[in-house]
């Protein structure tokens, strides 16, 4: 194999695949890359057996070919290399020869025929969608989504589409964050499955909003490509909770109209009196005011107050702050309409968007 390609394109490449890379790979061939130079095309492929990514370009192929290189050494060796153009090429040896400029370096690959295939996507259900759109939907639903969790079902994105209507919900049990669109379909459609936050996070970087966005999904998994670039992502099995049943309604229940940055501002602020371990922020409305309180032994108390529009019976209720800010951040009105019952029953946040978010309450203190 050998190809000149610019410094410039190769960034590019490589900054669409290198997250996917595992840092501590159970097989030690996915700390590499696969490298394949054919019919005038260079591509990448990275995979860490549950996401996988390709991304290509047109250069001029001298020799065609393919080798895997460690990704980490590889990636950031053209990163420092300051020459226009860089030449590539493999021996019989399984070594890579990389040439930019003056400078020589040899880096050791390993067999190719070791590295796993690529997923098919032919038996999917495909449809399109704007990048912009999507790409707001993952972002207003993913940072819900739980990080770690045991209940793997957590640990991803759930997309349902009934018809033309397609739901996104990310949810740790203790937030939930939904929206929805419908879309231009020429069929409809009838499928629901959990998206790894792995791979959401990676579209959420290298989504381009001017871009359409083509989706196809299967059994066991769904692609997502972009011009150049392809993801293909296991899906995560199992049950999603029922998320409806604790989201309130909106129309049994009477809104407050709060100020999205001057609540942000309050939250900040109160968030420095929380516990370590609890986290508790005490919000109570009264007549024309909502007031934030917190507590703590250790560090003092703090005690903020901001005009609402609230003119019932008085409320109190508990919140995570850093909950109640992540939302925040994610809506995009000047203000927010909140939601409540009592202390015992989540409490919901919706702007004029098609979002919709939930908080479940904490202890009174």
């Amino acid at each position: 194999m050998k190809f000149t390609i610019s410094r410039e394109k190769l960034v590019v490449l490589i900054s669409k695949v290198q997250s996917v890379v595992p840092s501590k790979a159970v097989v030690p061939i996915l700390s590499n890359i696969l490298l394949e130079a054919k019919d005038d095309t260079i591509t990448l492929f990275a995979t860490d057996l549950t996401v996988s990514v390709k991304v290509s370009v047109d250069v001029t192929i001298t020799e065609e070919g393919a080798i895997t290189l460690p990704a980490k050494r590889f990636f950031q060796l053209i990163r420092e290399l300051t020459a226009p153009e860089i030449t590539l090429e493999t021996t019989e040896a399984g070594i890579a020869r990389i040439t930019a400029g003056s400078s020589h370096f040899r880096l050791h690959g390993m067999d190719k025929e070791e590295y796993p295939a690529f997923p098919s996507d032919d038996e999917g259900t495909s449809f399109t969608v704007q990048g912009s759109d999507l790409k707001d939907m993952l972002m207003r639903t993913s940072f819900a989504a739980a990080k770690d969790d045991t209940r793997q079902v957590l640990n991803g994105v759930f997309m349902e589409i009934r018809g033309n209507h397609m739901v996104l919900v990310g949810t740790d049990g203790k937030r939930l964050a939904k929206v929805h669109k419908t879309l231009d379909l020429h069929e409809a459609l009838d499928c629901a499955n959990i998206v790894p936050l792995k791979a959401v996070d990676e579209l959420i970087r290298v989504i381009v909003d001017e871009d359409d966005v083509e989706l196809s999904i299967m059994d066991d998994k769904i692609s997502v490509k972009m011009g150049n670039f392809c993801l293909i992502t296991k899906l995560i099995a199992g049950q999603f909770p029922d998320y409806e049943r604790v989201i309130p309604d909106h129309s049994q229940l009477k809104e407050i109209k709060l100020h999205r940055e001057e609540l942000m501002t309050l939250l900040k602020q109160i968030s420095l009196f929380t516990s370590d371990v609890s986290h508790s922020v005490k919000l109570t409305f009264t007549k024309g005011e909502l007031r934030l309180q917190a507590t703590n032994s250790d560090i003092g108390e703090g005690k903020v107050n901001m005009p609402v529009d609230h003119r019932d019976e008085d409320k109190e209720i508990a919140f995570n702050p850093h909950y109640f800010l992540d939302v925040l951040r994610h809506c995009k009105d000047e203000t927010v309409n909140f939601c409540m019952t009592d202390s015992f029953n989540p409490g919901s946040i919706t702007d004029t968007s098609d979002a919709h978010y939930v908080i479940m309450p904490m202890r009174l203190g």
